[in-house]
């Protein structure tokens, strides 16, 4: 066969039949877009009165939600492995980034509904899965039965709270949450966990005391009891200098004796609710006789 002959063979290739390598990258090509495609995320959105379709999630806001799911997975490990006081602290950072997440995505105009499905799965496994977890392996274990009914409890009303939480968005007054907050539930139960456990106090009324906060914080989150939100505090206006100087000395009083404090802080929130709520009986009660 001439030269000629070959080249006009080569030529005369039908389209396609290239050669095996561009034949795999091309077929490589296709799988990519079609994966991208069949994964992508759209979701309606309203904007300017008109409802449109938006492809994408916001990365800033979920990395945030991210971090928080990562921190409540450590806590978890960390538990598992006994490590009470690490698994403690990763449930205050996972509380600290949720608060973040929520604030970021207004801050930035990138709320979504991708974003906040995701945010509620997260706060299932950082306030509803891991102080349960952490509580039961730590001392609630020792009970026996009663102990893992308790902390079943605790995971059952964190996912109910959450669940109430999403579709009353917009319905209730922002000033107020319905029900103890999941975070602050978890917080109060993390803080016991780590006061208990670095004092030592693994007395059986020490194991009473902790089946009673975990049911109790449980009860609280599905409860209709509310709770200030703070919410309408206006964190960019001006104020007083002794606002900053009191939020310093509270930083100050917390580094004493973090645990200790934090047990403090987040019962007193805790009780705050139930007190309110009787006093605002008590007011309104008709007078007697």
């Amino acid at each position: 066969m001439s030269q000629d002959s070959r080249n006009n063979e080569h030529i005369d290739t039908p389209h396609g039949e290239g050669p095996p390598q561009e034949q795999g990258v091309q077929r490589e090509e296709d799988l990519a877009s079609v994966f991208l495609r069949e994964t992508e995320v759209i979701e309606e959105a309203e904007e300017d009165g008109r409802t449109v379709r938006r492809k994408g999630i916001y990365l800033l806001p979920n990395l945030f939600t991210t971090s928080a799911l990562f921190a409540g997975f450590f806590a978890v490990v960390a538990g598992i492995n006994g490590d009470f006081a690490a698994a403690s602290v990763a449930i205050f950072i996972a509380m600290v980034l949720d608060g973040l997440d929520g604030r970021v995505a207004r801050m930035t105009n990138t709320q979504s509904a991708f974003g906040a499905e995701y945010d509620s799965l997260s706060d299932m496994l950082s306030f509803g899965v891991a102080p349960a977890l952490v509580s039961f392996t730590w001392i609630l274990q020792d009970i026996g039965k009663t102990g893992w009914v308790v902390a079943f409890l605790y995971v059952a009303c964190a996912a109910l709270r959450l669940a109430r939480f999403n579709v009353q968005i917009g319905s209730v007054d922002k000033k107020w949450f319905i029900g103890l907050p999941s975070p602050s539930a978890a917080a109060l139960v993390a803080a016991s966990v780590w006061t208990f456990h670095s004092f030592d106090a693994e007395a059986f009324g020490y194991k009473l005391l902790m089946l009673v906060i975990v049911g109790a914080a449980g009860v609280l989150m599905v409860s209709n009891i509310r709770y200030y939100s703070f919410k309408d505090v206006d964190f960019k206006g001006p104020v007083p200098f002794v606002v900053l100087l009191a939020i310093v000395l509270g930083f100050v009083v917390i580094s004493l004796e973090p645990s200790v404090m934090l047990l403090l802080l987040f019962g007193a929130y805790v009780t705050s609710g139930p007190l309110m709520a009787t006093m605002r009986k008590l007011r309104h009660a008709p007078p007697s006789g």
